[in-house]
């Protein structure tokens, strides 16, 4: 007579699993209204569902992502040889108007700091007269 000692282990998904699987099928909104209700019911499981929304499921990681071309997918062929040479010309016209611009700035934010320390060579040059203006006389005998 031989008895069966194997465990049987239960593979159904828990309430956890199904919970996250029905939240996932509706989408963020129902994400954030179960938050919502966490924090109304008892704040630690809204705190709980915040924390794991954000660092768990990487919810917000898609809204991160930058949508600039990448240069070399500037530099392709659209097939259409007047509207590259179009294309290219004005990407040439944008980059010298953006170097011109930056050069702007920097003499403009130089002519600032220069401004400054005049004003502040000045200031340090009135309290230095001001100062010897003051110094009392020697007695005369």
């Amino acid at each position: 007579m031989t008895t069966n000692t194997a465990l049987t282990y239960d593979t159904s998904p828990g309430f956890f699993a199904r919970a996250e699987a029905w939240l996932d099928a509706r989408g963020k909104a129902a994400w954030i209204a179960a938050m919502v209700l966490g924090f109304i019911v008892f704040w630690p499981v809204g705190l709980a569902l915040l924390a794991y929304m954000i660092w768990g499921k990487g919810m917000f990681a898609g809204s991160c992502r930058k949508t600039a071309r990448s240069p070399i997918h500037m530099t392709q062929s659209s097939g259409n040889m007047a509207f590259d040479a179009y294309r290219n010309e004005t990407i040439r016209r944008l980059e010298d108007e953006q170097q011109k611009f930056q050069a702007f700035l920097k003499r403009l934010r130089d002519a600032k700091d220069k401004a400054e320390f005049d004003a502040f060579m000045d200031e340090r040059d009135r309290k230095a007269a001001a100062k010897t203006d003051i110094t009392p006389d020697a007695p005369q005998a």
